[in-house]
């Protein structure tokens, strides 16, 4: 039997799927954002979230997994994971007018490095919280984006290559992170 979760901005959450927990900044009609904290915003649904201290929940869901005879493990911090799914990848878009309030006077140097940096402090993010997929959505311009995003990937444990065509055209890559097991 599941309860109805009845969650409002500002709420401490743990994501049940990913060993994540952040803030609710919006809560749309069917959709939750959460900044997680590394200051990423994460979109999922209600059922997949409960209250930060609300551990009694995470048993019942845990327990509610096994019975469906799902494997599910609990991180040190009590996160529950579970094994060998696939999940939606995180999206970080580059766009530049994503990323700050106005590009006006700025020169392409500047727009660039904004971008570079946003991109590998997102990639450490996703390492450090053991995501395996992240989508760089860097649009298709002239390319100089895209090329400098696969120099910065180079010096990462990771493969990347073209994102989904039918979701993001020709303008995003995926990048798959191996992550060494614990």
């Amino acid at each position: 039997m599941k309860k109805n979760r009845t969650f409002k901005v500002g709420d401490k959450v743990a994501l049940l799927n990913e060993p994540l927990t952040g803030t609710i900044l919006r809560i749309n009609s069917k959709i939750v954002v959460i900044l997680t904290e590394d200051d990423f915003e994460y979109e999922c649904m209600p059922h997949e979230i409960v209250l930060n201290s609300n551990l009694m929940e995470l048993i019942e869901v845990a327990l509610e997994d096994k019975n469906n005879s799902e494997k599910t493990v609990f991180s040190k911090a009590g996160h529950k994971a579970k094994t060998k799914t696939k999940s939606n990848p995180l999206e970080v878009d580059l766009h530049i007018h994503e990323l700050v309030s106005s590009e006006k006077g700025m020169s392409n140097f500047e727009m660039l490095s904004i971008q570079l940096n946003t991109a590998k402090n997102k990639l450490d993010m996703a390492i450090k919280n053991r995501h395996q997929r992240i989508v760089f959505i860097h649009g298709v311009g002239e390319g100089k984006l895209k090329l400098e995003l696969y120099k910065l990937f180079k010096k990462y444990p990771l493969e990347y290559y073209d994102a989904s065509y039918q979701k993001y055209g020709r303008g995003a890559t995926e990048v798959y992170i191996f992550q060494n097991k614990k």
